[in-house]
């Protein structure tokens, strides 16, 4: 410890390096590593690579259960397998579908009536780019001295891992940190045939059967990805919706988005769970359920059935108790440094009880926490203002309070809500649907008005809130917003014309684009 805090006056990364590897060299260490990462998903993947940058011995542990229908991967977690990566490649081939048919308004001399997508085509192209992941991402730990080993790590004590190898011998290793980031994999519901025929997220990427008509049961984010992009396919996705949609979001919002899912011929069951799952003589899948509301109980066959009803953190594995770590409605809990109730055990990404779940906030807070351990850093993992994307066919991007939110927190006579619909150009020659464009600004009501909270319904919407994120963190006011030049004719640029509230009572319908 000694020659790191001489380390922090030194201001070559190479002298770090040195410094710690020359101490290691001369005096046996206590413990067999500097560092054990349990989980090799982004966040722990980032905490690993950041720590052997400042001369740190790192090793991660990392094992997949199969799914109960025997779906597995390889290294990188949730994220590059069975999440973000796989499920922006479905988003955009739903997004191909459809400007294949736009294009025939464009002058494009397409026969729109015979394209169709290969399923099976799909999901290999699918596959090769996550193995090709899964691949660099090996070669990168190699290349960065992580040494990684495909094996469950569970806790003997507060310091000791247990462990066994390929060859099925059981082995331990010492720690002088460990940092858990195992993430959390979908819940099934406690139902007959539910994990007997029934799919998650984590099957329905590597899916060789096409899905066919498809029931989704959640209405989270995964749940309305899920059913869009399989309707965008060509397929019959129904939603089976427990209680309300993309439940905390904002309200508006979510319901514009579900709005905007219905027009596009995306059924909801509407206050409803599933009750049993039963398999026909004919292979197809008869769901019985009950409307919560009415008490009336129905049944519906379907081909697929996607469980989409929230996740759960992975501690039954890794004996927590034995190292005393506390936790949480199955999640693990930290204080701000990302620390648990164990000085030196600490926690990042799905696995923390009550943080976005969401990998760019893992991946960063993995970086930070490396630097306090091993570089003398300070700096702090800020979980506020996180934006966020559901990639929808129109996509709800936000940053910041919801509406409720600000409310709850300012007082409504102390909230004003700039909103306002648009009209994308490059929807008017295909004649695609508008209704459902639309924007707004939650912001303070009194001096140069600082935004709270921005949310957009609209084309390319991750895209256009990243930048918007960076300035709302920064301080930005509705002042700077109206006093800012936009970029035209692009959609982000609405942000720059909002100029009716709510309060007002005003029509936020456009009547023209340029003026």
């Amino acid at each position: 410890m000694l020659h790191l805090k001489l380390l922090k006056k030194s201001s070559a990364l190479s002298n770090c390096k040195f410094l710690v590897r020359s101490t290691s060299s001369v005096t046996k260490p206590k413990y067999d590593y500097d560092l054990v990462v349990l989980g090799g998903g982004s966040g722990g993947l980032a905490c690993a690579k950041e720590a052997v940058e400042y001369g740190a011995r790192v090793l991660c542990l990392d094992y997949v259960k199969p799914t109960p229908v025997g779906t597995t991967w390889g290294i990188g977690g949730t994220c590059v397998n069975v999440g973000c990566i796989p499920k922006k490649l479905m988003h955009q081939a739903c997004l191909l579908g459809e400007a294949v048919h736009e294009a025939v308004a464009y002058g494009w001399n397409v026969n729109a009536q015979n394209i169709k997508p290969d399923w099976k085509k799909l999901i290999k192209s699918v596959q090769n780019h996550i193995k090709s992941v899964n691949w660099v991402t090996r070669v990168d730990l190699r290349d960065k001295k992580v040494e990684y080993v495909n094996s469950m790590g569970s806790f003997v004590d507060a310091h000791t891992i247990d462990y066994k190898t390929k060859q099925g011998e059981r082995r331990q290793l010492t720690a002088e940190h460990v940092v858990v980031a195992v993430g959390g994999r979908p819940r099934y519901p406690s139902i007959p045939g539910a994990t007997q025929f029934g799919i998650t997220s984590d099957d329905i990427f590597s899916y060789e059967k096409e899905p066919g008509r498809t029931l989704v049961v959640g209405a989270g984010y995964v749940g309305l990805e899920c059913a869009c992009f399989l309707k965008g396919l060509g397929y019959e996705p129904t939603v089976m919706v427990r209680s309300i949609v993309l439940r905390g979001f904002d309200r508006q919002m979510s319901e514009l988005v579900a709005a905007m899912m219905s027009e596009r011929g995306i059924r909801f069951v509407d206050t409803s769970i599933p009750t049993a799952v039963e398999r026909m003589p004919n292979g197809c899948l008869l769901v019985k359920h009950l409307n919560t509301a009415t008490e009336q109980e129905g049944s519906d066959v379907y081909d697929t059935v996607l469980w989409a009803i929230g996740r759960k953190g992975l501690i039954d594995d890794l004996n927590l108790q034995a190292a005393g770590v506390a936790t949480k409605n199955d999640k693990i809990v930290v204080d701000h440094t990302e620390a648990t109730n164990v000085p030196h055990i600490y926690a990042v990404g799905d696995i923390i009880y009550g943080r976005p779940e969401l990998t760019p906030v893992a991946i960063l807070s993995g970086r930070l926490l490396a630097r306090r351990l091993f570089a003398g850093s300070t700096q702090l993992m800020d979980y506020t203002d996180v934006a966020t994307t559901v990639f929808t066919p129109l996509e709800y991007a936000c940053v910041g309070m919801s509406e409720e939110m600000a409310i709850e927190s300012r007082g409504a006579e102390n909230i004003e809500v700039f909103h306002g619909y648009y009209k994308p150009t490059e929807f008017f020659i295909p004649q695609k649907s508008v209704r459902h464009c639309y924007l707004k600004a939650v912001a303070e009501v009194t001096g140069d008005q600082k935004i709270l909270g921005l949310h957009y319904l609209g084309p390319v919407a991750g895209e256009v809130i990243q930048g918007f994120a960076a300035a709302l963190k920064s301080g930005l006011t509705v002042k700077t917003l109206l006093n800012t030049v936009g970029i035209h004719p692009t959609t982000a640029e609405e942000f720059t014309r909002l100029s009716i509230t709510k309060r007002s009572g005003r029509d936020p319908t456009p009547a023209s684009c340029c003026s």
